[in-house]
């Protein structure tokens, strides 16, 4: 029996990659990274050592040691700024998508979006962390202030972001080149966040380590995911076909002389409108039978043909004669 992509056109087949599993290995890898995150998370609330580190890297403050890179970090950070990234990144999966003939693509770029405005976003306004430059006391936790940068939104913006690159990737080497890329983009955003003074070190741990939970949960969002494409994918096909134009139906000629069919003898002949009624049941003209033109009776014109006119005067004597009146 052949499946529903067999039985398409060949130019609309889908090529679609396999989709990652959710396996022991990925959700040992995810036990362990919500355990990170709940340590940061813990520490910071109980001023211990994360704080400590904290305040030892503020007051040492980078973008005062290395000037020289400041302008150029201003530019580099954008890369973990989440409108450029997702518009960027967003253009080349719906690349991928027209050349595979599916919206997966798409679909994990939207739902790893999704997630990350749900969790990192609840994080930051739930906890109200202050940022350096706004803090009000040295040593503290600068914690339920009315902040939102713990966890580091640009850090988990370009683990997701940049991540989603190397989830979708086709083959493992691809793959796991787009790791690393992905890995050193993350890892230079959060950094850059702490040289610039936007962000203390606790925030971009924790900004990393809420990035890696969304991509170790997405294959679990795989068959919603799957579900989804193929809906839409036939919502546009039926659309399509419902644009397209009918051909019109090829009626073959009668030749003359053609025997009839049984079946065209009983074909209904309509009367024309108006034959034999007007609108309303009067009566308007008989049916009556007509006459070919050999049945008719041949009638022979007697008299002149030629008009009357007033300045010509009356035959009285045949032409044969030479006499006229």
């Amino acid at each position: 029996m052949r499946t529903n992509d067999e039985l398409l056109p060949a130019q609309e087949r889908r090529t679609e990659p396999p989709r990652p599993r959710m396996t022991r290995a990925r959700v040992g890898i995810l036990a362990a990274t919500s355990v990170v995150y709940a340590a940061i998370v813990v520490g910071v609330l109980t001023n211990s050592w994360p704080v400590r580190f904290d305040w030892q890297v503020m007051l040492f403050r980078p973008y005062k040691q290395w000037p020289e890179i400041h302008a150029f970090l201003d530019y580099f950070v954008v890369l973990g700024q989440r409108g450029p990234t997702a518009v960027a990144v967003a253009a080349w999966l719906g690349w991928c998508a027209y050349k595979q003939k599916t919206l997966r693509p798409l679909l994990v770029l939207g739902v790893s979006l999704l997630l990350l405005n749900a969790t990192v976003g609840a994080a930051k306004i739930g906890m109200g962390r202050l940022g350096p430059h706004y803090a009000t006391h040295v040593g503290s936790n600068e914690m339920f202030a009315g902040g939102d940068i713990f966890p580091s939104g640009h850090t988990a913006n370009a683990v997701v972001t940049w991540g989603v690159l190397a989830y979708l990737a086709t083959t493992p080497r691809t793959r796991r080149i787009a790791s690393v890329a992905a890995a050193l983009l993350a890892l230079g955003v959060g950094m850059t966040t702490v040289y610039l003074g936007t962000h203390w070190m606790s925030d971009v741990t924790l900004g990393w380590t809420a990035g890696l939970m969304i991509l170790l949960v997405l294959p679990w969002f795989e068959a919603p995911m799957a579900r989804t494409d193929a809906w839409l994918l036939a919502q546009w096909r039926r659309l399509r076909d419902r644009r397209a134009p009918v051909p019109a139906t090829a009626v073959a000629p009668v030749p003359l002389g053609a025997p009839r069919s049984p079946a065209d003898d009983e074909t209904p002949v309509l009367e024309p409108v108006g034959a034999g009624s007007r609108a309303g049941g009067r009566p308007h003209l008989p049916q009556r039978t007509h006459t070919v033109r050999s049945e008719r009776t041949p009638v022979t014109p007697t008299g002149s043909r030629r008009p009357p006119h007033p300045d010509r005067a009356q035959r009285t004597t045949p032409l044969g004669g030479r006499t006229v009146s």
